[in-house]
C-alpha cells in the first residue's frame, strides 16, 4: 500500500542520518582505533537508505498504476533489504566487541604522538576527546608523566584539555591535580564507541521489525479483501 512506500522513506531518511553520524563520530576517534572495517555497518545501513528510499518509490509507482511486475519487484527488494538489515546487526555486534581491543592497542601510541594543542591531528584528536568526555591520560593524568610531550615540556603539567571548565586559572600543572579531569579517556572511548555501534545495531533491528510487521499487515489486508470479494461475486 501507499502507507508503507511512505513510510519505507521515511525509514530511508532516518538510516542515512544514523550512517552519516557514525562517520561523523569515527572522524573524531578513528586515532584510536585502527581496524576502518568498524565501518562497514555504518556504510551498509546507509546502503540499506538508500535503497530503501528507491523501493519506496517504487512501491508507490507500482501501487498507483496497480502492477504486478513492479509489486512483485517491490517485494523481492524488500525481502533482500530485510536480510541486508540482519547482516547489518550481526557484523554490528562482531565489531562492537572489537571496539576494546582496538582502543587498548592504540591509545597508548596515540598519547606518545601529541606535541601540543593544534599541532597536529592526533593531538587534536587527543584535546578533543578530553574535552569532550571529561578525561584525562588514559587511566588517569598521571598517564601523561610517561608520554614524550610530557617530559620534553618539563614544566610538570598536562594539556589544558585535562582542566575542569569551572576552574578558570587552571594552568595543567600536577601540583593541582583537583584542577583536572580524575576519569581517565579509555573506558570511556570504549564506552563511546560502543554506544554508535548500539545505535546502528537499534536501527537495523527496529527497522527491520517494524518492515516484518507491515509486510505482514499488508498480506493480512490483502487476504481479508480476496476473501471478501469472494464472497461478494455471484455463483
Amino acid at each position: 500500500p501507499l502507507s508503507l512506500c511512505l513510510c519505507l522513506q521515511a525509514a530511508a531518511g532516518i538510516l542515512c542520518y544514523i550512517g552519516a553520524y557514525v562517520f561523523i563520530t569515527y572522524d573524531d576517534y578513528d586515532h584510536f582505533f585502527e581496524d576502518v572495517y568498524t565501518l562497514i555497518p555504518a556504510i551498509v545501513i546507509i546502503a540499506v537508505g538508500t535503497l530503501l528510499f528507491v523501493i519506496g518509490l517504487i512501491g508507490c509507482c507500482a501501487t498507483i498504476r496497480e502492477s504486478s511486475c513492479g509489486l512483485a519487484t517491490f517485494a523481492a527488494i524488500l525481502l533482500l533489504v530485510f536480510v541486508t538489515e540482519c547482516v547489518v546487526v550481526v557484523l554490528g555486534y562482531i565489531y562492537r566487541a572489537k571496539v576494546e581491543d582496538q582502543v587498548n592497542h592504540s591509545i597508548q601510541k596515540v598519547y606518545n604522538e601529541y606535541s601540543g594543542p593544534n599541532t597536529d591531528a592526533p593531538s587534536r584528536a587527543i584535546d578533543y576527546v578530553q574535552r569532550q568526555l571529561h578525561c584525562c591520560g588514559i587511566h588517569n593524568y598521571s598517564d601523561w608523566r610517561n608520554t614524550r610531550w610530557f617530559k620534553e615540556s618539563k614544566n610538570n603539567s598536562v594539556p589544558l584539555s585535562c582542566c575542569q571548565p569551572r576552574i578558570s586559572n587552571c594552568t595543567g600543572t600536577l601540583t593541582r591535580p583537583a584542577d583536572l579531569y580524575q576519569e581517565g579517556c579509555e573506558a570511556l572511548v570504549v564506552k563511546k564507541l560502543k554506544e554508535i555501534m548500539m545505535y546502528v545495531i537499534w536501527a537495523a533491528l527496529t527497522f527491520a521489525s517494524i518492515q516484518v510487521r507491515s509486510t505482514w499487515l499488508n498480506r493480512q489486508k490483502c487476504n481479508a479483501t480476496m476473501a471478501l470479494k469472494s464472497v461478494r461475486t455471484p455463483v
